[in-house]
């Protein structure tokens, strides 16, 4: 069963920064893509950044520009460097992956780590 750990989450002033872990039980390069989601409190999960396989990125337009994905695959983990944080990105982080298969797909989800940006 696959395990996405999530790390690096807490409270930080506006205009800080913080870098979010996802540490995979196996080799990242056996997902299709891997990313990262957001819950603001009392709204829906949305998008925030994924990393394809082949290193392609894509960014939520509310964070293009602020935060970046990368991923390390000597450690299985991939991470979210946030910087210029505003009140507005206070959110649980969900790490996602994703594996496409003929058979149909195969979505994983970390248990979330929380966000808070507040002075």
């Amino acid at each position: 069963q696959v395990q996405l750990v999530e790390s690096g989450g807490g409270l930080v002033q506006p205009g800080g920064s913080l870098r979010l872990s996802c540490a995979a039980s196996e080799n990242i390069f056996s997902f299709d893509l891997m990313g990262w989601y957001r819950q603001p409190p009392g709204k829906q999960r949305e998008l925030v950044a994924i990393i394809t396989s082949v290193g392609s990125s894509y960014y939520a337009d509310s964070v293009k520009g602020r935060f970046t994905i990368s991923r390390d695959a000597a450690k299985n983990t991939v991470y979210l460097q946030m910087n210029s944080l505003k009140p507005e990105d206070t959110a649980v982080y969900y790490c996602h992956a994703l594996k496409v298969r003929v058979t149909g797909r195969e979505a994983y989800w970390g248990q979330g780590t929380q966000v808070t940006v507040s002075s």
